[in-house]
Protein backbone atom coordinates (compact mmCIF):
# COMPACT_ATOMS: atom_id res chain seq x y z
CA UNK A 1 0.00 0.00 0.00
CA UNK A 2 1.31 3.44 -0.93
CA UNK A 3 1.83 6.07 1.77
CA UNK A 4 1.09 8.87 -0.73
CA UNK A 5 -0.96 8.91 -3.93
CA UNK A 6 1.09 11.50 -5.81
CA UNK A 7 4.73 12.57 -5.70
CA UNK A 8 5.24 15.39 -3.17
CA UNK A 9 7.86 16.96 -5.47
CA UNK A 10 6.20 16.97 -8.91
CA UNK A 11 2.74 15.40 -8.48
CA UNK A 12 3.66 12.40 -10.63
CA UNK A 13 2.45 8.82 -10.26
CA UNK A 14 4.04 6.74 -7.47
CA UNK A 15 4.76 3.00 -7.72
CA UNK A 16 6.47 0.55 -5.38
CA UNK A 17 9.83 -0.73 -6.69
CA UNK A 18 12.90 -2.58 -5.47
CA UNK A 19 15.81 -0.14 -5.69
CA UNK A 20 19.54 -0.15 -4.93
CA UNK A 21 20.48 2.28 -2.15
CA UNK A 22 24.10 3.36 -1.70
CA UNK A 23 25.10 4.22 1.87
CA UNK A 24 28.40 5.74 2.96
CA UNK A 25 29.91 5.78 6.42
CA UNK A 26 33.51 6.66 7.22
CA UNK A 27 35.67 5.23 4.45
CA UNK A 28 33.21 2.44 3.63
CA UNK A 29 30.28 2.11 1.22
CA UNK A 30 27.38 -0.36 1.27
CA UNK A 31 24.82 -1.17 -1.40
CA UNK A 32 21.50 -2.72 -0.46
CA UNK A 33 18.23 -3.56 -2.19
CA UNK A 34 15.17 -2.04 -0.53
CA UNK A 35 11.54 -1.40 -1.34
CA UNK A 36 10.71 2.24 -2.07
CA UNK A 37 7.87 4.31 -3.41
CA UNK A 38 9.27 5.82 -6.62
CA UNK A 39 7.87 8.63 -8.76
CA UNK A 40 7.60 7.64 -12.41
CA UNK A 41 8.05 11.27 -13.50
CA UNK A 42 10.96 12.68 -11.49
CA UNK A 43 12.44 9.56 -9.83
CA UNK A 44 11.96 10.82 -6.25
CA UNK A 45 12.21 7.94 -3.76
CA UNK A 46 10.16 7.67 -0.58
CA UNK A 47 11.23 5.18 2.10
CA UNK A 48 9.35 3.79 5.09
CA UNK A 49 10.39 4.86 8.60
CA UNK A 50 11.64 1.32 9.23
CA UNK A 51 13.84 1.45 6.12
CA UNK A 52 15.29 4.85 7.09
CA UNK A 53 16.16 3.46 10.54
CA UNK A 54 17.91 0.55 8.83
CA UNK A 55 19.94 3.06 6.76
CA UNK A 56 21.02 4.88 9.94
CA UNK A 57 22.09 1.64 11.62
CA UNK A 58 24.12 0.54 8.60
CA UNK A 59 25.80 3.98 8.32
CA UNK A 60 26.83 3.74 11.98
CA UNK A 61 28.24 0.25 11.42
CA UNK A 62 30.22 1.51 8.42
CA UNK A 63 31.63 4.46 10.39
CA UNK A 64 32.63 2.21 13.29
CA UNK A 65 34.09 -0.34 10.85
CA UNK A 66 31.72 -3.00 12.21
CA UNK A 67 31.48 -4.68 8.81
CA UNK A 68 32.00 -8.34 9.73
CA UNK A 69 28.41 -9.25 8.80
CA UNK A 70 28.62 -7.49 5.42
CA UNK A 71 29.67 -9.26 2.20
CA UNK A 72 32.75 -7.77 0.50
CA UNK A 73 32.15 -6.95 -3.18
CA UNK A 74 35.53 -5.81 -4.48
CA UNK A 75 37.36 -2.51 -4.28
CA UNK A 76 36.50 1.13 -4.84
CA UNK A 77 38.79 3.65 -6.50
CA UNK A 78 38.93 7.45 -6.59
CA UNK A 79 39.72 8.77 -10.07
CA UNK A 80 40.66 12.36 -10.84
Amino acid sequence: MLSVEKCPICGGEIVIKEVDKILRGGKHTAILKVSAEVCLSCGERLYSVETVRKFAKIRQQLQREETQEFQAMGQSFRVG
